[in-house]
């Protein structure tokens, strides 16, 4: 029996999306999962909302990362984007470093990618193919959702937002949870309110 696709939408600025990548990693350790990771765009999906001004900044330095991830899928192939997240995401979280080019240039330079993918930070060059991959995992769940995005077949969800991210069976486990509520039909939200940040370890 072939492994389950499951598609990941990431954007590598958001440090839950960050810790929700780590956990469907470790389930595909001990459940039989084929996970396949897209880009997805915060400063896209927030580009015409009215925001707090500290949050504009924010999404304003969003727009670099996510555009050297979708430069990389186009020239190097979308097996490129789970490495290339791994090391952006290690150094802008975990890591702490800023979310500047320098920073980009080191996880690029980490993966054997060319330095010159930077360039694409400031280039409205690869925006189409961006806004395409954003609009393929963002049309499965609404826009009342954030990253990541992650879609089984056609049963799609938002999150699940955890912290730390389990480890061996317990992130087997959610996982098995997670995928049963998402599968029942006429489900929509199950919420509380968060009383910690993440926790990288």
């Amino acid at each position: 029996m072939s492994a389950a696709r499951v598609d990941f939408w990431f954007d590598p600025l958001c440090p839950w999306a960050w810790m929700t990548s780590r956990w469907i990693l470790e389930a595909a350790q001990v459940r039989d999962l084929d996970v396949r990771f897209h880009v997805m765009s915060l400063a896209v999906l927030n580009e015409d909302r009215d925001l707090p001004e500290d949050y504009r900044k924010t999404l304003d330095a969003a727009w670099g990362p996510v555009r050297v991830c979708i430069a990389a899928a186009k020239h190097h192939g979308d097996e490129v984007l789970l490495p290339l997240y791994t090391a952006l995401g290690t150094r802008f979280h975990p890591g702490g470093e800023p979310r500047e080019r320098a920073t980009v240039e080191a996880a690029l330079v980490e993966v054997g990618l060319p330095l010159e993918l930077a360039d694409a930070m400031d280039s409205e060059e690869y925006d189409d193919a961006l806004r395409a991959s954003h609009a393929s995992g963002i049309s499965r769940v609404g826009m009342d959702v954030g990253t990541p995005v992650v879609a089984v077949g056609d049963t799609a969800f938002f999150g699940p937002v955890v912290t730390p991210a389990p480890k061996g069976e317990a992130a087997g486990k959610l996982w098995d949870g997670v995928l049963a509520v998402a599968q029942t039909p006429g489900f929509y939200e199950l919420k509380r309110t968060r009383d910690q940040g993440p926790i990288f370890d």
